[in-house]
């Protein structure tokens, strides 16, 4: 069952995962833009941005994580995005294995994992600069479909610097966070019922032949596949997630 709830830290969301009995097939995980702190059976772990379908392969039956927004998570885990662009990285090599373990062992023991770890997310926050407010106003342009040159300029930043900023705040360049974030669009309007064509051109797509060709490319599925395991998920009574790092 995967469930998930709004978080404290401003713009995250947390969620859990369980999977009774042995862990069954997994289903790939698409890229949203977002990176994640996750408990996984005691293990913590960081899911980086990314930028085309993860299959989990880890024998693991019980996750927390706190998914953090758009540029949020760097500074608050002290490593640049693009260093964990389409990496799982366990947070020993991040912070020190003895520091990792520790948490871990007290996350663990926590009632509610993924609310220790949101404290954890919030304790962190507290010590470490803001996140650039520029970098915010860029994924709420881009998240609502403007083009990335109208994006610089509004923002008031060059191409490059743009581009630069955006390697360490998001993992990539503001082009791919502008496909991944209209993909979720997207695919969001395909889980709502709407017909592929119309929710192509909602999305920002030129058509529902784009849509397919982007769907293919970044998640690794069609459209008519993705459909099918959101109705199988339904029928199960277990949300497919749209946007948590595991999936099974």
């Amino acid at each position: 069952m995967y469930e998930e709830r709004p978080s404290r830290l401003a713009g995250a969301v947390l969620w859990t995962r369980t999977l009774p009995g042995a862990p069954r097939s997994v289903r790939p995980v698409l890229p949203d833009g977002c990176m994640d702190l996750i408990w996984a059976d005691g293990l913590l772990l960081v899911a980086g941005p990314d930028t085309r379908a993860y299959v989990p392969a880890e024998p693991v039956t019980r996750y927390a994580g706190i998914r953090f927004a758009p540029g949020e998570a760097p500074g608050i885990l002290g490593v640049p995005a693009r260093e964990l662009r389409d990496r799982r990285v366990a947070l020993g090599a991040l912070w020190g294995e003895a520091e990792a373990r520790r948490l871990g062992e007290r996350i663990t023991e926590a009632p509610d994992p993924a609310a220790a770890l949101e404290t954890l997310a919030l304790r962190r926050a507290a010590d470490t600069p803001a996140p650039d407010p520029l970098l915010r106003a860029v994924v709420a342009r881009l998240d609502a479909g403007r083009p990335v040159a109208e994006t610089a300029d509004a923002v008031g930043l060059g191409a490059r610097q743009l581009h630069r900023r955006s390697l360490e705040a998001f993992g990539y360049g503001p082009k791919t966070l502008a496909r991944i974030l209209r993909l979720q669009r997207a695919l969001a309007l395909v889980r709502a019922g709407l017909p592929y064509a119309e929710a192509a051109l909602r999305a920002g797509c030129a058509d529902q032949a784009h849509l397919a060709r982007e769907t293919r490319a970044l998640a690794g599925t069609t459209l008519s596949a993705y459909e099918a395991a959101v109705g199988a998920s339904a029928n199960r009574d277990t949300p497919l997630p749209s946007g948590s790092r595991t999936t099974a």
